[in-house]
């Protein structure tokens, strides 16, 4: 398999330069879409795509067993060098890159499948609604495995590791309005401050109390209230909450805390606060089957020596949705090794591209393994 994977490297790295260059946020990559589509076709790949939304899927093989490997395609828009743009600071440019390798090294080497392979080309996981869409639409139903794949920053994984399992937590991402009554600086008894109701809210979160020995967050990471005049007390304000925790069952009752605190403050304060949940991702369901298969994967490529047990991140994926969704499929993420810094989602992130190779590697014999142990 190395030998074929030597000679596919050139076309994997102008792949991965040209992903790399022409980004596109989320539920806006129909280039991308089309790109993918395109040069998939042209190797030869069945290719589907979707008339609703961006994304798409290439069968291989047919009947059971039945493994999936999803990676995803959007981009984050975010300020680089002064600038707001579309950039791949999350990895999904390598993500693509290396799902595309697996099909070209699988087909290089001319496996033989003996079951049916799915490749998911995943829009909006940075929205955390791209998962829902897919099960939406069926993509997972009937599949035995699923896989998926994610760079990790320095500070987990060194380049030359990797690990069979990321455990993500939870996160959600809530919207405010805080409604209350604008008034003359001179006179705040006639207003309901909206800057005071967010510091009360604020004052409120920090004393919720979940159980300490599972990592959890709650905090405020947008307020806006008030224009150019300063002597109006401000009756309406907007705000944003971001709220993590290593399971879905701490997400679920620190979501109602959020909610019991706002009521309060509603009453305290007589003014109205309403939420909404923009997006939202679920904790991790790791498969120890699907694991272990990995780990067996990353050992025959990378070494014993270089297998690194599952990463517990605070992290959110919406991957883990199809596991949430769909139990009885068996699942696990792929943590790779490639000396990310200075972090994910900052706008300079780098990596060493030669990561690429060991990660296609790894989801190839992945696939392989999988199916010839399900043959067996």
């Amino acid at each position: 398999m190395k030998k074929q994977l030597e000679q596919l490297k050139p076309a994997i790295r102008q792949l991965y330069d040209y992903l790399h260059s022409h980004p596109e946020i989320s539920w806006q990559e129909v280039n991308t879409t089309a790109f993918l589509t395109n040069y998939l076709a042209n190797e030869g790949f069945a290719v589907r795509t979707f008339d609703d939304c961006p994304g798409l899927i290439v069968e291989m093989g047919q009947g059971k067993p039945a493994v999936g490997l999803r990676c995803d395609i959007d981009a984050l828009w975010q300020e680089v060098n002064g600038r707001f743009q579309a950039n791949h600071s999350c990895g999904h440019d390598a993500h693509m890159t290396m799902a595309v390798g697996a099909l070209l090294l699988l087909k290089k080497i001319n496996y033989y499948f003996p079951g049916r392979l799915v490749v998911i080309f995943q829009p909006a996981e940075e929205k955390g609604t791209g998962a829902l869409k897919m099960i939406e639409k069926g993509l997972i139903d009937g599949l035995d495995f699923l896989y998926g794949v994610h760079l990790r920053p320095i500070q987990e994984l060194s380049f030359g590791q990797a690990s069979p399992g990321i455990r993500h937590g939870a996160a959600k991402f809530i919207a405010g309005e805080i409604i209350g009554e604008d008034a003359h600086g001179a006179r705040p008894h006639l207003g309901k401050n909206a800057i005071e109701i967010g510091s009360s809210l604020i004052q409120a979160m920090q004393q919720i109390h979940m159980d300490p020995s599972i990592p959890y967050s709650v905090k405020m990471t947008k307020f806006q209230s008030g224009g150019e005049s300063s002597n109006i007390i401000p009756g309406k304000a907007t705000f944003s909450i971001d709220v993590r925790a290593q399971t879905n069952e701490v997400m679920a009752a620190l979501t109602e805390k959020i909610v019991q605190a706002c009521k309060g403050i509603e009453v305290v304060h007589g003014a109205s606060i309403h939420l909404e949940t923009k997006a939202e991702t679920a904790a991790a369901i790791v498969s120890e089957e699907a694991s272990n298969i990995m780990e067996n994967a990353i050992s025959r490529v990378l070494g014993e020596k270089n297998v690194v047990p599952p990463i517990v991140t605070t992290g959110g994926e919406d991957f883990h949705f199809y596991t949430v969704k769909r139990p009885e499929v068996k699942a696990a993420m792929l943590g790779l090794g490639c000396d990310l810094s200075p972090g994910l989602h900052h706008p300079e992130m780098t990596f060493q591209i030669d990561a690429l190779y060991p990660g296609i590697e790894i989801l190839a014999e992945t696939i392989i393994q999988t199916f010839e142990r399900m043959k067996g």
